[in-house]
């Protein structure tokens, strides 16, 4: 993982050295974040992005106020994320376990980096077949425009009988306008050419098109069989100190990577812990804290002693006595839990002296572990997390340790975040139609269509000129609205117990962790001179119960 340097200053963080591009992807979780990421490329309609949504994390598409500006998948993720995770005043975002959420976003600024090389080369053929023939540009937009409004679907795709006869009745009014016109002086000339010069200025927008979209669908199909596609961001790399606006993108992406690396979570009721999924079983061991020895007392302790051995003893998991695999190395770390409304709009991450680049420092970690166990305030878990499948899975198991009056609990929460959506590893298939065969008109075959066709072509021109003003081709065109709280990552992910190994993944994780952890207490219990004797007993029961554990709603309350 890049490592973040640096501290945080008022108006952000400075980082040295200068500024570095790292390669996207990372060991062990390179699955999802390229399919994340394979997004940024595509050409698919923007309504599939619905398919990738869950029920309980929502996007929201505006409708375009004229459907010849509407974006296509690739161009509004593409925008919806570089403002989401980059722009000015943004908020705070949920980590996204299993990715490296700056590659992502990187292949976004990469993505709208090429369709800005093929809108400036649309805007010159604009500016040459377009604003010398306006009048004529504006005739064949307009119809392009009415094709799409009076088609059955809304996008141009099968006209009704209506539509079909008034575009008819137009064409042949036209064609009659031009035959009839003069044949000598400046302006009839004009108007003949005005017809003609879109449809030259259409054909070249067509080579440029046809281009792009094979570059783009290479990046896409490359990213998904997992090869080496680099995402090209030259503007995040200051080539001088008084380029401010490069200087500013590289802050901002490593913003995003420093915010991945918080250790701050949080809880959203039935949503579970956002970014890590929701709690799909719990184990609670809770019993009197009683001396050993009759007329001794308990040895003082606090809860992060306790805490402390068990994170040294789940450091070993990846350990065996058999050499037959098993877990894989761990990532053990101390987190701090925040509540939030299962509705939150946002979350907002704690900031001060206590805090250090989106991370709690030790010391409050630690105080927190002893006193806020009760009532109101965050509170501390000790997570061990898994990375599986390619980080197409996130398994994570939460211990708490709490100290109430005499009675000592100790809990262990599952919780699972399952793989990305299919629509994200879905490949670029070519463009196919299955059409009557001349001779044998009863069969049928399938031919190859072009990449870009007619209606692209056109709404890709239309389109470009405005490039260079988002906000405007925003209010036109319609965008994207991310889910919030927002995370790349469990947003768009589903459940995992729709996969065989997956959830046996999940199951068997909890045993073992169960365990080492009931151990550890133990030890720490002895040592201070605790009688373990209904703790133990306690700890055999809970091991058969996990034994048989299977997934539950274990945050949904039947009241």
């Amino acid at each position: 993982m890049r490592a973040v340097m640096g501290a945080v200053v008022a108006d952000g963080f400075d980082f040295s050295p200068g500024a570095q591009v790292p390669l996207s992807g990372g060991a062990g979780q390179t699955a999802a974040t390229q399919a994340l990421a394979s997004a940024a490329y595509r050409d698919s309609p923007l309504s599939d992005i619905s398919k990738a949504d869950s029920d309980a994390h929502k996007s929201e598409i505006k409708k375009p106020k004229l459907s010849l500006f509407a974006p296509n998948l690739g161009e509004a993720y593409s925008r919806a994320v570089q403002v989401r995770m980059l722009g000015g005043g943004r908020k705070a975002l949920i980590q996204s376990f299993g990715t490296e959420p700056q590659a992502i976003v990187e292949h976004c600024l990469s993505a709208t980096r090429l369709r800005k090389q093929r809108d400036a080369r649309l805007t010159l053929v604009m500016v040459l077949f377009g604003l010398l023939f306006l009048p004529g540009v504006l005739l064949w937009l307009g119809a392009f425009q009415l094709k799409k409004m009076l088609s059955k679907d809304g996008e141009g795709n099968g006209l009704s009988l209506l539509g079909g006869a008034l575009l008819t009745v137009l064409a042949g009014a036209a064609l009659f306008f031009m035959v009839k016109l003069p044949l000598n002086g400046f302006w009839p000339l004009y108007f003949r050419a005005m017809a003609v010069a879109p449809v030259v200025g259409w054909w070249w927008a067509k080579q440029i098109c046809e281009k792009a979209a094979v570059t783009m669908r290479e990046a896409w199909k490359g990213l998904l069989e997992g090869g080496g596609v680099a995402a090209k961001i030259p503007e995040a790399v200051p080539q001088d100190p008084n380029e401010t606006a490069a200087e500013t993108l590289r802050q901002n992406l490593a913003k995003v990577t420093a915010e991945q690396h918080s250790n701050v979570v949080f809880y959203a009721g039935p949503k579970g812990i956002l970014g890590m999924g929701t709690r799909w079983g719990s184990w609670q061991l809770a019993e009197e804290l009683v001396p050993a020895e009759e007329g001794t007392e308990i040895h003082p302790f606090r809860s992060w002693d306790v805490v402390r051995v068990i994170h040294d003893r789940l450091r070993l998991l990846e350990r065996s006595p058999l050499h037959t695999g098993g877990f894989p190395a761990p990532s053990v770390r101390h987190w701090i839990v925040s509540p939030v409304g299962e509705k939150a709009g946002a979350v907002a991450r704690p900031d001060g002296t206590d805090t250090d680049a989106f991370q709690i420092r030790p010391h409050e970690i630690e105080r927190i572990c002893n006193e806020q166990q009760f009532g109101a305030g965050n509170r501390h878990y000790l997570g061990v997390q898994f990375v599986l499948w390619d980080g197409q899975l996130v398994l994570t198991l939460m211990i708490t340790v709490t100290v109430l009056h005499e009675t000592l609990r100790i809990e262990v929460t599952g919780h699972a975040l399952g793989p990305v959506n299919g629509l994200f590893t879905s490949k670029p298939e070519p463009k196919t139609k299955d059409v009557a065969k001349t001779v044998r008109f009863w069969e049928t075959k399938k031919i190859t269509l072009p990449l870009i066709d007619s209606d692209e072509v056109v709404r890709l021109a239309a389109r470009a000129p405005l490039t260079w003003f988002p906000p405007v081709l925003d209010f036109l065109g319609g965008k994207l609205t991310l889910p919030e709280p927002f995370g790349l990552r469990h947003v768009w992910a589903d459940k995992p117990w729709r996969h065989r190994f997956m959830a046996d993944d999940a199951l068997r994780a909890a045993t073992p962790v169960l365990r080492v952890v009931h151990s550890a207490a133990m030890s720490v219990l002895k040592e201070n001179g605790v009688d373990t004797e209904r703790f133990t007993n306690r700890s055999l029961v809970l091991s058969g119960m996990v034994q048989g554990a299977e997934p539950k709603n274990a945050d949904e309350y039947h009241a």
